[in-house]
């Protein structure tokens, strides 16, 4: 089977991704309650809406266009959620978003090494020469962070996607290149020290 067809298990030495499966669905919720800095500008599933998002994820996966996974900390706690989207295999692209961490695990360094985890399995399983994240224009913290990955910023789709609040957003779009991998590589080893420190 292709790699492009399996959801990986990537494990690291604070976090584990896995593939998201419904049976995550109380645990999700639990770690989205404890509330999100900015989530007005991510989709972020509650009680009335999640069983329409993995309905959603499950149609994206099964066309091949997502790769969703959960996010357990160092503890086995399920802590969040990521994954690969707008897979496109004979292009050797995707992106890494629909990203939502629990407040408990924000800013300790478990996002740093799931990016790492990511971005590894696609530049060297996938083969991968692009690798793209988007964000809110608005959302400056999730801005420096993809800046601080070592992503370069390719411009701005102004008016690009109406939120469920009716907030009309401009999305930024950033992007790493195969030949920037190993630069970003050490970028991100060099960041998960300082959190090992």
């Amino acid at each position: 089977m292709s790699a492009w067809r399996q959801i990986p298990d990537l494990e690291g030495r604070h976090v584990r991704l896995r593939a998201l499966v419904r049976s995550d669905r109380e645990a999700l919720l639990d770690a989205f309650a404890d509330g999100l800095e900015g989530a007005f500008t991510t989709v972020v599933p509650n009680a009335a809406t999640i069983d329409g998002w993995f309905d959603t994820l499950e149609r994206e996966k099964a066309a091949g266009r997502a790769f969703p996974f959960t996010v357990l900390d160092a503890e086995g706690r399920v802590s969040g959620t990521t994954r690969f989207l707008r897979m496109a295999e004979p292009h050797r692209r995707l992106e890494i978003g629909g990203t939502v961490y629990a407040r408990r695990v924000q800013r300790t360094g478990l996002n740093t090494e799931a990016k790492r985890l990511l971005l590894t399995h696609a530049f060297e399983v996938l083969g991968c020469h692009v690798v793209q994240l988007r964000t809110d224009w608005l959302n400056a913290r999730s801005r420096a962070a993809i800046e601080r990955l070592g992503a370069k910023m390719d411009g701005v789709l102004r008016g690009h996607l109406v939120m469920p609040d009716g907030h009309i957003r401009d999305s930024v779009v950033y992007s790493i290149i195969a030949s920037e991998w190993p630069g970003v590589r050490a970028n991100l080893d060099a960041l998960a020290r300082r959190h090992e420190s």
